[in-house]
This record gives C-alpha cells, sequence and structure tokens, in this order.
C-alpha cells in the first residue's frame, strides 16, 4: 500500500484499515511462535503499512493544527489592532 493510496483513502477508512491489519499482524505473530508462518516478509510489509497509516494521520493531524493556530493568530491579532485603535 501506497502513501498516495492512504491520503486518498476518508479518515473512517483509514482507521477500519488500521485495525484490520493490527489484527493481521497479531495473527502473524502467533502462527510465527507455533511456527506455521510460511511468509514472513508479510509481518514486514504489514508493520511498514501500518507506519504508513500513522504517518499519515499524523500528518494531517499536523497539518490541522497548524491551520488552526494559523486561524486563532489571525483573529487574535485583529483583534489586539481594533482594541490598541480605540
Amino acid at each position: 500500500m501506497k502513501a498516495s493510496e492512504i491520503r486518498k483513502m476518508p479518515p473512517e477508512e483509514r482507521v477500519r484499515k488500521l485495525v484490520e491489519l493490527r489484527m493481521e499482524l497479531v495473527k502473524l505473530k502467533m502462527q510465527s511462535r507455533v511456527g506455521t508462518l510460511t511468509n514472513t516478509s508479510r509481518i514486514r510489509n504489514i508493520k511498514r503499512d501500518i507506519a504508513r497509516i500513522l504517518t499519515v494521520m499524523r500528518e494531517e493531524a499536523l497539518r490541522k493544527s497548524s491551520v488552526e493556530a494559523v486561524t486563532r493568530e489571525g483573529t487574535s491579532e485583529g483583534s489586539q489592532a481594533v482594541e490598541n485603535k480605540q
């Protein structure tokens, strides 16, 4: 799964996919411990997909908070300018 594909997903879909991948990772780790896992690289790929999803989610959270901070700064500066003129 590519980061560009993850960015196109709606947030609810990302969360659902994250939960799904974590459950699959638990199952694969269990198979690895028991000795029935045939494709060991699948664990590595799932871990990377989980990391990609978390990274995209974090990027969006930071982007959202920075936009809110800029918005708050703009309104507080504007209100201060009005107060200073009075």
